[in-house]
């Protein structure tokens, strides 16, 4: 396995490469994954989210067992929605509750699928060859806004806000999924756990599958959708995703007036 990430150098610049032994080994980008040679220290650049994508395919109803829980049958196709670019934040970073809401705001601790090449109408075999790697996502919602208007469920509203979409802190080539299991913890208090095997669509199905409906570019994630233990975060909490083999995705809740202490 492969750990890649991405950073703001001193100069204010971006780099990106694999990680290895506290050295960034860059690399011209993730579309074109040619090493340039220069080798930097970790220690001298700013972490950012792995990727900027410029979409994020989020999927509901992705597992068995929320999908149990909530009464709902299995899809047939993912169900998905779309979170805007701007919503990206790296580990670390502040979610921001935005001015408007004062209502609750929840988590959910899914797998990132990372698109590593450009994928349109993709065979199973062609989208699992597309796959980059894996990260990990928090698919942060407004849940107050999701019915608000009892005309029209408000998804991209209630998921697009900025620093609503936490991705990281790294992405993982070559990672094998089937065996593993995502944490998340809130202030340190367990409250998802589940098996990644229990998806619906396995993430080359995924990749396969919304490749007929859009076309997916180097750099877009999916997020796998996410299972039993959702909840709300309160002001000042902090969330923490974890899949061993990955690492831990970590951010942590803050008001406007919080930030500008």
């Amino acid at each position: 396995m492969d750990t890649w990430m991405r950073f703001m150098s001193s100069d204010g610049g971006v780099v990106f490469g694999r990680v290895e032994g506290g050295y960034l080994h860059e690399y011209e980008s993730l579309d074109q994954p040619v090493p340039t040679g220069a080798v930097l220290s970790t220690r001298a650049l700013t972490p950012l989210a792995p990727c900027a994508p410029g979409k994020i395919v989020a999927l509901w109803n992705n597992f068995h067992a929320l999908a149990a829980k909530l009464d709902k049958p299995v899809p047939a196709h993912p169900l998905f929605l779309l979170k805007p670019a701007g919503s990206v934040i790296g580990s670390g970073e502040s979610i921001r509750r935005p001015l408007s809401y004062a209502g609750k705001i929840v988590y959910e601790g899914e797998l990132g699928i990372v698109i590593g090449r450009r994928c349109r109408d993709a065979s199973i075999e062609e989208a699992a060859e597309s796959i980059f790697g894996y990260t990990l996502v928090n698919d942060v919602t407004a849940a107050d806004l999701l019915n608000e208007n009892p005309h029209f469920p408000q998804w991209c509203r209630a998921k697009g806000f900025d620093t609503f979409c936490c991705i990281g802190p790294s992405i993982v080539s070559g990672f094998d999924w089937h065996a593993a299991r995502l944490v998340t913890m809130l202030d340190g208090v367990e409250r998802q756990n589940y098996p990644l095997a229990d998806m619906v669509f396995s993430p080359a199905e995924q990749v396969s599958l919304i490749s007929q409906d859009l076309t997916l570019e180097p750099g877009d994630v999916i997020a796998c959708g996410t299972s039993v233990g959702v909840g709300s975060i309160k002001d000042g909490a902090t969330v923490t995703i974890s899949i061993e083999g990955i690492g831990t995705l970590s951010n942590t809740l803050t008001t406007v007036c919080e930030l500008a202490l």
